[in-house]
């Protein structure tokens, strides 16, 4: 039937499996540290959020809007295709002229595997898929390609083709970076059987990533993460990556306000309470949200698509958040956010970032992946105009402009690794670090019973790739310093440890061009041996320019590429010198290109960086030359 030159569709939309939300009820074991959800309840932000509502087993869903008619193009256009099911299609929710692009002759690969079948048909085939291997009907050879190693990574699945084929990494949902200890056991349980192919690794979105599952069991991990609060659903590919915020949110005495209920509450809108959401699941390019509360910026705003500055209002005193729009890394270009002009009441943050993911949705490229990033859509448009088209999808909600914010003191950025005191009196928080974010099954035990003994039972992952244990009375820092896992994690690490950065590298990852986890631990592990360093410098290893570890970012940043030793081709490296953070962030700049990684090379080259740049010196009877 025909309307308007509109086609109406028919149909019931899929039933994904059932996931809870990823922001599970997080109980604290000890009660004389204020709980989780008790600070959240103080924080007087305003934001209810859907934590406890879907722990307790209310099974709550969004209320999703009806998917777009069909326009007489996009119908003549699917028709040529051989497209015939809409519901089946990544096509569903976009709009028409949205719908067009992605089917023009000319878009992107990505578009038309997504046109084809789009990756939200996964949330429920992971499960028969499962099922048929398990009883020997399939294996995952059997499967299509795409369907393999792309529309999995809908559901958190990134086939592991080229480094260990047959395996994948599961990537979680874990907003503002909180785990309990009933978490960290079934990870645990899930990464144990692999044996040396299972670890977990702490990613810079303060995210957990679990490696060596297997698509024979994967439905079941799924199935457990959703009893035990958490999901994978809509953390790859054309998706919003983990909600990010603050490590020591709800406890710090100089934030804003506490940002976690805004990240409960963001995540179970976009991710539908975790049972999936295709309304917001095909999107452009991927989108990273970071919700600043302090002046720390620890986040990293500068970086990401949407940064949300917490601020407050020199006219008013109102606590808000400055918008900044475009940050990001790619192959192609390297961009820090710019003023999006608008400023946002606490309770506008969910509405606006919906409304944002609509109109990136129906707006943006599909033609050019390499242009397809929120930054190209905001420069074409304009702040402004970008802004009241925002307010348009919120109900023709007129946005107020960016307050415009000068500050009379210099704000270093804190380094949270340690012992600090809270705002709460009586408790502390204590940093642990944890090199290159690598973690094992006995690891996250240990984890898991040293915050139920000192703690609340909860952590804190940082997008340094390190571990915050929030609420620890003071009285039992003492103890807990003593614990054996502070020695293969410490609380007080060296300065160069410490502010050590890794990407997953070609351990285990087909992107990359070289080794960075253990190359990285190792170099840091001899330059601390050969050097007394005065003061943390951040040196990040990335290996390729896809940039994981955000090697624009640091002191001294590493990315993998090409060079050459002896006439033949090796592992080498681009270094980068000089990338700042937190108020008036700066990218780093190229330093040398091609650079062996050839310890006997890459070594003696960085000692002299640190030398001459950061104050090092050598240690005594350590030659400055030594190898």
């Amino acid at each position: 039937m025909q309307t308007g030159g509109m086609v109406n569709v028919n149909m019931k939309l899929s039933q994904p499996q059932q996931l809870r939300s990823c922001a599970n009820a997080r109980l604290p074991a000890r009660p004389a540290a204020r709980t989780a959800a008790a600070l959240r309840a103080s924080s007087g932000n305003g934001v209810a959020s859907a934590n406890g509502a879907s722990a307790n087993g209310t099974g709550r869903r969004l209320v999703l809007e009806d998917p777009p008619l069909v326009s007489e193009e996009v119908s003549a256009l699917m028709a040529e295709q051989g497209i015939t099911d809409l519901e089946k299609s990544g096509l569903l929710y976009l709009s028409n002229d949205a719908r067009a692009r992605a089917l023009a002759k000319k878009a992107a690969k990505p578009e038309k595997i997504k046109n084809e079948k789009g990756g939200h048909m996964m949330w429920s085939e992971v499960g028969e898929l499962g099922q048929m291997i398990r009883k020997g009907d399939m294996s995952w050879e059997d499967l299509a390609l795409d369907d393999i190693d792309i529309r999995l990574k809908w559901s958190g699945l990134f086939h592991r083709r080229k480094r260990a084929p047959g395996t994948f990494m599961m990537r979680l949902k874990a907003p503002n970076g909180e785990l309990t200890a009933k978490q960290l056991r079934f990870l645990a349980g899930c990464i144990e059987p692999y044996g040396e192919k299972g670890c977990a690794d702490i990613t810079t979105r303060a995210n957990m990533q679990l490696r060596g599952v297997t698509l024979g069991e994967a439905d079941q991990i799924m199935q457990g993460l959703v009893e035990h609060g958490l999901s994978s659903v809509m953390s790859g590919m054309d998706n919003v990556r983990n909600m990010t915020g603050s490590p020591i949110a709800g406890i710090d005495p100089h934030e804003f306000l506490d940002v976690r209920p805004l990240n409960y509450a963001l995540n179970d809108m976009i991710t539908n309470f975790g049972h999936g959401n295709p309304a917001l699941t095909n999107l452009p390019r991927k989108i990273n949200i970071g919700l600043s509360p302090s002046r720390d910026d620890f986040p990293h705003t500068h970086i990401n698509d949407v940064g949300l500055v917490a601020c407050k209002d020199p006219a008013t005193g109102e606590v808000g958040f400055n918008v900044e729009l475009g940050g990001y890394f790619s192959i192609k270009r390297n961009a820090t956010s710019i003023p999006g002009e608008t400023f946002l009441a606490v309770d506008q943050v969910v509405p606006y970032c919906k409304a944002l993911l609509e109109v990136f949705r129906d707006y943006g490229a599909r033609i050019d992946r390499q242009k397809a990033r929120l930054m190209w859509m905001v420069e074409d448009m304009g702040a402004d105009k970008f802004r009241e088209l925002v307010g348009e999808y919120m109900g023709g909600v007129t946005l107020r402009k960016g307050v415009h914010l000068k500050y009379d003191d210099v704000w270093a950025r804190r380094d949270v690794l340690g012992v600090h005191p809270q705002k709460q009196p009586g408790f502390v928080w204590v940093g642990a670090c944890v090199p290159a974010g690598r973690l094992f099954a006995s690891d996250l035990r240990d984890f898991a019973r040293v915050c139920e003994e000192y703690g609340d039972g909860t952590i804190r992952l940082t997008v340094e790739q390190d571990v915050i244990f929030p609420n620890v009375p003071e009285a039992s820092v003492g103890a807990m310093r003593a614990e054996p896992i502070f020695q293969k994690y410490e609380i007080e690490p060296g300065n160069l440890t410490r502010g050590m950065v890794s990407c997953t590298g070609a351990q285990f990852c087909g992107v990359a061009i070289i080794e960075t986890k253990n190359r990285a631990m190792a170099i840091v592990r001899k330059l601390e041996e050969q050097l007394d360093i005065p003061k943390k410098v951040r040196m990040h290893w990335t290996g390729c320019p896809n940039s994981c570890a955000q090697a624009q970012v640091a002191d001294i940043g590493l990315m993998g590429g090409p060079a050459r030793l002896d006439g033949k081709a090796v592992e080498g490296v681009r270094i980068f010198l000089g990338g700042t953070i937190g108020e008036g962030a700066a990218l780093a700049a190229e330093f040398e290109k091609g650079i062996p990684c050839e310890e006997s090379i890459l070594l003696p080259m960085l000692r002299e960086l640190l030398i001459e740049r950061y104050g090092a010196t050598p240690k005594a009877g350590v030659l400055a030359g030594a190898a």
